[in-house]
């Protein structure tokens, strides 16, 4: 199995990574991104995972860098907490690689690929209730909801009493169960995209609670930042990174100007703050790592630096 960072150069240029400073890779999956910080400049690096095997992966890595790679089993949206308990206050950098890694999605025994069968979980950290919980107990108007709200799919309701129909005469238990039920639900998509893709992408993310995460992650990140201090995000679909732009342009005081038909727009702008934008568009990958890395193709690269003279709040 082979996990291919994404975006590697654009995230290393635009991080810059120097010696002594202190770094935090709050997803770090592989270790694609921690290994070239290690590599790229004698800083320190705080590696958080809420997946243990991800940490587990992780030892070999700290054992070739002693004393400057520590790992961390826990959500990124909780780091405050956690650095502070480790007497780390204050970051000169945050990167996050957000959704499911490559690891997650090619071990079939994980449930979050309908690629392969497997056991029906897509539980990122191993705890809470699986995918199979949710397909098994909500009922028809939530799973509709849960499948619009996070999958964008447009036929959510026939999925939902397709699903329902089907848990009738038995509880779904496989990856490969559920995919079959949700495919003969939909029409089939003249882009060739799986039918089940949306589907699966909107469990996975309500089981995780993802798009929560990175909202209190982008929080918690933008807070521990000292001056100078720079956060790069990659994100893989629309509604993370619609939460990234908004957060960013919100921290910077880049809000896009409001309607002159809007009340709001009699509001005075935002106040200059504490934050530039490092990215005013996002960054995309090149065709070239888009033809080697497949998964690369719908990412976005967005970045944030804390203004030099700024004070951390």
């Amino acid at each position: 199995m082979t996990h291919i960072p994404v975006m590697l150069d654009e995230v290393l240029r635009t991080l810059a990574p120097r010696a002594g400073e202190v770094i935090l890779d709050g997803t770090f999956g592989g270790g694609g991104y921690a290994s070239a910080f290690l590599d790229a400049a004698p800083c320190t690096l705080w590696a958080m995972d809420r997946d243990p095997d991800a940490i587990a992966r992780g030892a070999a890595l700290a054992a070739r860098h002693p004393g400057r790679l520590h790992l961390i089993e826990g959500r990124f949206g909780d780091m405050v907490a956690h650095l502070a308990a480790r007497g780390v206050t204050a970051l000169d950098g945050v990167v996050l690689d957000l959704g499911v890694s490559s690891f997650q999605l090619d071990t079939p025994d994980r449930g979050f690929s309908f690629r392969a069968d497997g056991p029906l979980d897509m539980r990122m950290g191993r705890d809470g209730p699986s995918a199979a919980d949710l397909v098994n107990t909500l009922e028809e108007r939530e799973l509709a909801e849960l499948i619009w709200e996070f999958g964008e799919e447009r036929h959510s309701r026939r999925v939902a009493r397709a699903i329902i129909r089907a848990r009738g005469e038995a509880p779904f238990t496989t990856t490969a169960q559920l995919a079959e039920v949700i495919r003969r639900a939909v029409p089939r998509d003249p882009s060739g995209l799986d039918g089940a893709t949306r589907s699966f992408q909107a469990l996975r993310i309500r089981v995780n609670d993802e798009l929560g995460e990175v909202t209190r992650g982008l929080e918690a990140a933008m807070s521990l930042l000292s001056p100078g201090g720079r956060i790069v995000v990659v994100s893989f679909h629309s509604l993370e990174d619609r939460i990234v732009k908004r957060a960013f342009q919100k921290a910077s005081g880049r809000m896009p100007a409001a309607s002159r038909h809007d009340p709001g727009a009699l509001i005075a702008a935002p106040a200059p703050t504490g934050f530039e934008l490092l990215t005013p568009r996002s960054l995309r990958p090149s065709a070239a790592e888009i033809a080697a890395n497949p998964r690369s193709r719908s990412a976005h690269l967005r970045a944030l630096r804390r203004k030099p003279e700024a004070v951390p709040c």
